[in-house]
C-alpha cells in the first residue's frame, strides 16, 4: 500500500494495528516471564536446588532483555532506511514463531542440557524481536498523529503491554487449574502454542496499514545518514542517555510488580499462585485505563511533569508496596499491585511520544529504540534476578529490594529533570 497523508481515519487504523500487534508481541514475551516464575525451574533446571533453579530460570528470562538492544539497533537501522511498516511485520513473525517453538521444547528430563540451551536461544530470539518492535509501533502512531494528540495516540501502543500481560496471565491461569501432573507434563505448553493463532490475527491487521507519511516525506527530501545508529550516537548522545535513565525506574518497578511478586509471594510468603496471578491481572486491567489517561495528560501538561510525578510516586511507594504484600491478605496484596501499576502508568503513558520526539525523523527509529532498549537489560532484565539475590542475602526480607528500587527511581528523576520538554515540538 502506498503512503497516505495523515487523517483521522488513517490515524485510528494505525493506532489499532499498533495496539493489537504490540498486545500479541507482549503476550509472547510475558508468557515466558510467567512460566519462568512458576514452572521453568521445575522443567528445565531440575538438577538444581529450588533457589538455584529459580535463579537460573530468571537468568534465562534476562537473556531476552539483553537481546533487545541488538534488535533495536538492527531493526532501527532498517526502519530508518527502508520504512517502519516492514519492520513491524518482520518482528511480529519472529516473536510468534519463537513462542510456538518454546511450547514444543522437550524438557530437561527428556533431552538433558540441550533443553535449557534451546530455551535460552528461543528467549534470545524473542528479545531480539521485541527490541525492534517497540520503536516501529510507537513511531507509526506518533508519526500518523497531529500535534496535541501524539501522547494519547502513542499511549495506546503502550496499553498493548498490559493487555498482553492480561492475556498471558489469563491463559496461563486457566491452564494451571488442571491437575498439577498434567499441567507440568503438557498443560504449560498450551498458552505458548496458542501464539500461532494470535500471530495470524496480528499479521492480517499489520499488513493493511499505511507507511508513516512523516517518514515518506522525509525520505523523499533527504536520503538520510548511511548508518543511522552512528548518526544518533554522534549527534544525539545526550538524549540517548537521558532516555535510558528515564527508563530505569519504569522498567525495574514494572518487573518487580509483575514478575518478582509471583515468585516472592508463592515461595517466600506461601501465597497461592492463582491469587497472585489474579492480582497482576487486576493491575493490568487498571493500566489499560491509566496508560491512555496519562498519555492524554502529557499532551496537555507536558511529558516531563507527568513522568516526574510517576517517578516520585513510585519512589515513595517502594517500601509500602512490600508492607502491603507482606500482610499476606489477598485484598491488600492486590491493592499493592494495582496501586503500583497505576503509578507506573504515569511514566509509561507519556513515554512513547516523549522518546520519539527527542530525535529527528531520519534517525528516530534508531534513536528511540536505542535509548529505550539499552536500559532494558540493566533495569527490567536484571531486576528479578537482583531481587532474588537480595532476598537470599537478607534471609527473605524485602527491604533491600525497596532500597534498590528507590535507587532506580532517583536515576530516572535526574534523567527526566535534565531532558527537554517535547510535547509542543514539531516532528
Amino acid at each position: 500500500m502506498t503512503a497516505a497523508s495523515p487523517c483521522p481515519k488513517n490515524t485510528r487504523r494505525v493506532v489499532i494495528a499498533s495496539f493489537v500487534g504490540t498486545t500479541i508481541e507482549w503476550y509472547d514475551f510475558f508468557l515466558y516471564g510467567t512460566a519462568a516464575a512458576l514452572v521453568f525451574n521445575q522443567l528445565f533446571f531440575t538438577n538444581l536446588d529450588p533457589l538455584a533453579g529459580t535463579m537460573a530460570s530468571f537468568a534465562t528470562y534476562a537473556v531476552g532483555f539483553f537481546a533487545r538492544p541488538l534488535g533495536g539497533i538492527v531493526f532501527g537501522h532498517y526502519g530508518d532506511k527502508i520504512g517502519r511498516k516492514s519492520m513491524l511485520v518482520t518482528t511480529l513473525m519472529m516473536m510468534g514463531i519463537a513462542t510456538v517453538l518454546i511450547g514444543l521444547l522437550p524438557t530437561y528430563n527428556q533431552i538433558g542440557l540441550w533443553a535449557p540451551v534451546l530455551l535460552v536461544l528461543l528467549r534470545f530470539v524473542q528479545g531480539f524481536g521485541v527490541g525492534g518492535e517497540w520503536g516501529g509501533a510507537v513511531l507509526m502512531a506518533v508519526e500518523h498523529s497531529r500535534e496535541g494528540r501524539r501522547g494519547y495516540h502513542a499511549s495506546w501502543v503502550q496499553a498493548g503491554v498490559p493487555v498482553g500481560m492480561l492475556l498471558a496471565n489469563g491463559v496461563f491461569m486457566l491452564a494451571s487449574r488442571m491437575d498439577e501432573a498434567a499441567f507440568l507434563s503438557w498443560g504449560w505448553r498450551v498458552p505458548f502454542l496458542l501464539g500461532v493463532l494470535l500471530l495470524g490475527v496480528g499479521m492480517f491487521i499489520r499488513l493493511k496499514i499505511y507507511e508513516s507519511p512523516v517518514f515518506e516525506k522525509a525520505k523523499a527530501e533527504d536520503p538520510g545518514p548511511k548508518i543511522p545508529i552512528l548518526a544518533v550516537i554522534r549527534d544525539h548522545p545526550r538524549n540517548v542517555l537521558l532516555a535510558m535513565g528515564a527508563r530505569f525506574a519504569e522498567n525495574a518497578f514494572f518487573y518487580i510488580f509483575t514478575v518478582l511478586v509471583l515468585s516472592y509471594g508463592s515461595q517466600q510468603l506461601g501465597l497461592g499462585k492463582q491469587g497472585l496471578l489474579n492480582a497482576v491481572m487486576l493491575g493490568s486491567a487498571a493500566q489499560l485505563v491509566a496508560i491512555p489517561a496519562f498519555g492524554a495528560l502529557s499532551d496537555r501538561w507536558g511529558r516531563r511533569p507527568v513522568y516526574l510525578g510517576g517517578a516520585v510516586f513510585l519512589l515513595l511507594f517502594a517500601f509500602p508496596f512490600f508492607w502491603l504484600v507482606d500482610t499476606k491478605m489477598p485484598l491488600l496484596v492486590s491493592l499493592a499491585i494495582v496501586i503500583g501499576l497505576i503509578g507506573h502508568s504515569a511514566m509509561y503513558g507519556p513515554q512513547a511520544a516523549f522518546f520519539s520526539e527527542l530525535f529527528g525523523t531520519r534517525v528516530r527509529y534508531s534513536g528511540a529504540s536505542l535509548g529505550y532498549q539499552l536500559a532494558s537489560p540493566l533495569a527490567g532484565g536484571l531486576a528479578p534476578l537482583i531481587a532474588i539475590a537480595l532476598l537470599d542475602w537478607s534471609g527473605g526480607k524485602p527491604w533491600p529490594i525497596a532500597v534498590y528500587l528507590i535507587g532506580m527511581a532517583v536515576i530516572t528523576l535526574v534523567a527526566v529533570w535534565f531532558a527537554e520538554e517535547t510535547h509542543r515540538k514539531g516532528l
